[in-house]
């Protein structure tokens, strides 16, 4: 073996492979990765071979992008063969299919197909280098059918911002930089998903015209088959009745909504995240939005998931969840009710399933200025980051009236990308298609990950008529949020800063009632209670719909949510300390139950007395009392602490 192929795979290709393999006459067909991001679209089209026993599936990554984090993972997950890139190149193939034109496409012995790795082909990148990309001689011949242009045009949109005519950069994946290797196509088949972008690619490079293919977009389906279920997709990330989920996108480089602007910080963008995440926690009310995150591939394994975790802390103890950037992000765009995002894909995506969208970031310097998507940019409602949030999510979400453009031309042939996809697959490698129908994955539903919030919480409560409490709750504010009501503190026993335990009116967790770990819930709050003696309620959150309480004066309490209800039960705890603190009996909670209103939203909770399960003095004495300066002085110090001073209505200040 030559030096340097030690590391080549020798089944089920490779010099020797027929003494080793079960299946010899296979097809091949190469998925060619680039990064993480191309390899989500190669992953849509791969059930388009399933159940084909004349077709190989092979892999391999060209190292040719510079976010190479996360590649060697996801090829593993996917068990098909992985080819190092120079056994790729040596291996004669029947169809290699890429998402990028990164590394040697020249190079592969076998037909090429192209595929977009977002909507279309929109943004002005330079251009590549031209070494080694001369042609190769063993490619097929491309077929003709399903490639002749449109006749459909779209009028031409005004010149973007900061693109000069005179010299502006090629459009990625539209332009002879990218498309011609010594004169010739590259690929064998540019799959498009619009007319539109055949005016485009005939006006930027018309020798590769005969190659393209209208074919749609496959990620595009598999959302619009899996919106029927969008409660579903709601449940599994959370969202509770009566609320909205506000989804944060930002697609990768410095003038994204996560970037920072790039240079010295007087670059073209703005440093918007820093500012925009704690105001979100801090002016919408916890039991109203739920706030999401996803972040483009790039950002994820350019910088590491550890790092942006660390970066989004703050946020995430608040409540805020970070979508996976590969598996979830696209029933995370069926779930929204409003997307906060930028020029990437994804916020276009949203904005083509009819999703209200407020562009917090919107360089145009970057996009074709002919593509749809620069028209969409300029004509998008933007976020006002100095103005209220509260008021700007709401309107956008009310008065929303989903625009035709960005469905239009996300794909001119909804629903057919298998179809197409695979008929074009087959003809280049002269094969017959399987007999059944060719079908895409569904969706899968997200598993569900309690994010419990341990950001402490600032509490307004308000007494309706009859046995009705209406709760606030601000989790992690950065200053005292706005409203009517009586306020408390409500503390998660996990909260990462111990000093606002001794603070806390209510102290809660959440976990099984069988977790030895803590011991019955019942002992659990009695525990609570005598460790912080100016807390006056501890609640033990034991399932999505109840929890155990213990007050101040011993009793212990089962909250427990009607049919219909569906929040936080810990919202339930704070309704109920609200109740006791303004005086009110508790027997007539026992005897008629509780409404706990909040937002719009009714919730119905029964309250029964539980029998104790506390020992005996354990720790439910009434302890001495908070004054306002103590409470002043502990909070100065504390950057997760909301303002000092608040209207407690167990201490009166």
């Amino acid at each position: 073996m030559d030096e340097g192929q030690d590391q080549w795979i020798r089944v089920p290709v490779g010099d020797d492979a027929a003494r080793w393999a079960t299946r010899v006459r296979c097809r091949r067909v190469l998925l060619v990765v680039h990064n993480v991001t191309s390899a989500t679209r190669l992953l849509d089209v791969l059930p388009l071979f399933h159940d084909d026993l004349g077709v190989q599936l092979l892999a391999t990554c060209t190292g040719s992008s510079a976010f190479r984090s996360g590649i060697a993972d996801l090829l593993a997950d996917t068990g098909v063969p992985v080819l190092p890139w120079e056994q790729a190149l040596a291996t004669p193939v029947d169809l290699a299919i890429s998402a990028s034109f990164g590394g040697e496409l020249h190079a592969i012995q076998g037909p090429l197909v192209v595929l977009s790795h977002g909507i279309g082909y929109t943004k002005r990148l330079a251009a590549p280098s031209t070494e080694h990309r001369a042609p190769s001689t063993e490619h097929r011949a491309p077929s003709t059918e399903h490639r002749a242009p449109s006749t459909e045009h779209r009028a031409p949109s005004t010149d973007a911002v900061g693109v000069p005519r005179s010299a502006p950069a090629p459009v990625f994946g539209l332009a002879p930089e990218w498309l011609l290797s010594d004169g010739a196509p590259l690929a064998d088949a540019l799959v498009l998903s619009h007319p539109e972008q055949f005016d485009r690619l005939a006006a930027a490079c018309p020798e590769a015209l005969p190659t393209a293919v209208l074919a749609g977009d496959p990620c595009f389906d598999r959302m619009l088959a899996a919106h029927p279920y969008r409660e579903r997709f709601r449940r599994a990330f959370g969202v509770r009745r009566g609320q909205r989920l506000v989804l944060l996108n930002s697609t990768w480089s410095p003038q994204s909504l996560l970037g920072d602007g790039g240079g010295d910080g007087d670059g073209p963008g703005d440093d918007v995240l820093p500012s925009l995440l704690p105001r979100l926690t801090s002016e919408l009310p916890a039991d109203e939005y739920r706030i999401a995150a996803v972040l483009h591939p790039n950002i994820w394994h350019g910088h590491g998931p550890g790092q942006i975790r660390a970066w989004l802390d703050r946020a995430r103890r608040s409540g805020l969840a970070l979508i996976d950037p590969l598996e979830d992000w696209r029933q995370a765009l069926i779930a929204a009710d409003l997307v906060i995002g930028d020029h990437g894909s994804v916020t276009y995506y949203a904005a083509a399933l009819g999703t209200p969208v407020l562009l917090g970031a919107a360089p145009l310097d970057g996009l074709d200025p002919d593509a749809p998507i620069a028209d969409f940019i300029r004509t998008a409602p933007r976020l006002n980051a100095r103005s209220a949030l509260r008021s700007q999510v709401d309107a956008v979400i009310e008065s929303h009236v989903p625009q035709p453009g960005p469905m239009r031309f996300t794909s001119s042939v909804p629903g057919e990308a298998a179809v197409r996809l695979r008929r074009a697959f087959y003809e280049l490698m002269a094969a017959s298609e399987p007999s059944g129908p060719a079908l895409l994955e569904p969706l899968p539903l997200p598993a569900p990950e309690p994010a419990p919030r341990t950001a402490p919480l600032w509490v307004l409560t308000r007494f309706l008529a009859g046995p009705e409490v209406a709760v606030t709750r601000y989790a992690g504010p950065a200053r005292e949020p706005a409203g009517t009501g009586d306020a408390h503190l409500a503390v998660h026993e996990d909260t990462r800063d111990p000093g606002q335990l001794g603070l806390a009116d209510v102290v809660f967790r959440d976990g099984s009632p069988d977790d030895q770990r803590f011991g019955p819930p019942g002992r659990w709050a009695a525990e609570v209670l005598a460790r912080h003696p100016h807390c006056a309620l501890a609640a033990y959150v034991t399932g999505p719909a109840s929890c155990v309480v213990r007050t101040r004066d011993g009793a212990l309490l089962r909250l427990t949510a009607g049919a219909e209800a569906a929040a936080d039960p810990a919202v339930y705890a704070s309704a109920v300390h609200a109740w006791l603190a303004a005086g009110r009996a508790r027997a007539a909670l026992v005897a008629d139950g509780l409404t706990v209103r909040t937002g719009g939203t009714a919730h119905q909770v029964v309250v029964t007395a539980e029998a104790d399960d506390a020992t005996a003095g354990g720790g439910t004495r009434q302890g001495p009392r908070a004054t306002p300066a103590d409470r002043s002085t502990a909070h100065a110090s504390g950057a997760d602490t909301p303002r000092a001073g608040r209207r407690s209505p167990r201490t009166g200040s």
